[in-house]
C-alpha cells in the first residue's frame, strides 16, 4: 500500500464535530496497536503533504503481488509502540502536516479510532491507506479521516484471483462507495499487474470508477522488490509470452510498462505455498 517500511497543516473538515479524544473515563486503545514500522517523514504517502506513516500489522487478503508480505500475518509482534508515534509528533509540531495509517490493512485493528483521535488532538491531519476490506469499520472511521487512499485492484470478476478472498470485490467497492458518499478526499490506486490485468481490464475499471464519481485514479507500476518468489516466477512467465508493445513516437512517461523477462530478477527456488490468513468475521462473513 505504500513505500517500503523504515524502522503541520490544519485539520480538514472531515473530522468536524467529532470528539478528538477518547471519552472521559475510558482508556485509550491506541496503545494496543500492533505497528510493524514507522516512517518519520514521507513525501509520497499523501499527495502534497509531509507526513509520518505508520504501518499496521495484519491483512485479511493475500494479494499475489504484495510487496510487503511480512505485514500479512496478524499474529506477528509489532516493532513500534504507539508512545513512540506520540513522541515523534510532539517533536515534529509545525513540521509535519499529518499522519498516514497504512499497512497491512489498518482498519482491522480496534485501536485505530483512538489513535486517529490522538493524532487529531495534537493538531495533525489524518490520512488512511486501505484496501476496503472492512466497510463497516471504515464507515465508523470516516468522520476522523481527512484523506483516503484506497486500493481498487481490478474490475468486477477479477478480484478473487488477486486477493485470494471471494468476497473482496464486493467489500472493496462498498468501501469506495462509502468514502465517496462521505465526501472525504480520496485517491483510488490500481496496481497494473500484468499477471492478472490487461489493457482492457484497466480501461473497464477506469470507466467504472468514473461512473461512480472518482476524479483521482492513479495507476501504479507493480514492484519486483519485496514480492514473493512465486510472483516473480509468474511475472517472468507472463513477460516471456507477451510480445513487446510497438514503440510509440511519443510514449507516455506515466504509463506503467511491462518489464521484459530479461529485466526481472532471477527466479528463486519456490517454497511451498502458504494458505491465506483466516478472514476476520467483521465484514468478511
Amino acid at each position: 500500500m505504500s513505500d517500503d517500511i523504515a524502522p503541520a497543516g490544519p485539520v480538514g473538515s472531515a473530522g468536524a464535530g467529532v470528539a478528538d479524544r477518547a471519552a472521559p473515563g475510558r482508556a485509550s486503545s491506541a496503545d494496543e496497536l500492533v505497528i510493524a514500522g514507522l516512517v518519520p517523514l514521507s513525501t509520497c504517502d499523501w499527495p502534497d503533504h509531509l507526513v509520518a506513516t505508520a504501518f499496521l500489522q495484519g491483512c485479511p487478503w493475500d494479494c499475489t503481488y504484495c510487496h510487503n508480505p511480512d505485514l500479512i500475518d496478524p499474529r506477528r509482534a509489532g516493532t513500534v509502540a504507539w508512545s513512540q508515534v506520540r513522541e515523534l509528533l510532539d517533536r515534529r509540531q509545525g513540521r509535519l502536516d499529518g499522519v498516514v495509517f497504512s499497512g497491512g490493512e489498518p482498519t482491522r485493528q480496534a485501536g485505530l479510532a483512538d489513535a486517529m483521535r490522538d493524532v487529531r488532538a495534537r493538531g495533525f491531519a489524518v490520512g488512511l491507506h486501505t484496501s476496503g476490506a472492512y466497510p463497516r469499520r471504515l464507515r465508523e472511521l470516516l468522520p476522523l479521516v481527512d484523506w483516503v487512499g484506497i486500493d481498487i485492484k481490478a474490475p468486477r470478476g477479477r478480484y478473487a484471483a488477486i486477493t485470494g478472498v471471494a468476497a473482496s470485490e464486493d467489500l472493496a467497492f462498498a468501501s469506495l462507495r462509502l468514502v465517496l458518499d462521505a465526501g472525504v478526499a480520496v485517491q483510488v490506486r490500481t496496481t497494473v499487474d500484468p499477471t492478472s490485468l490487461d489493457e482492457d481490464d484497466v480501461a473497464d475499471l477506469s470507466a467504472t470508477l468514473r461512473a461512480m464519481g472518482v476524479r483521482d485514479h492513479v495507476l501504479q507500476e507493480m514492484r519486483t522488490t519485496g514480492v514473493r518468489p512465486q510472483y516473480l516466477a509468474a511475472l517472468r512467465r507472463t513477460a516471456a509470452r507477451t510480445p513487446p508493445a510497438p514503440r510509440r513516437a511519443d510514449p507516455d512517461p506515466a504509463a506503467p510498462a511491462l518489464p521484459s523477462a530479461e529485466a526481472l530478477p532471477p527466479a528463486e527456488a519456490l517454497p511451498p505455498a502458504e494458505a491465506p490468513p483466516s478472514a476476520d468475521d467483521e465484514g468478511l462473513r
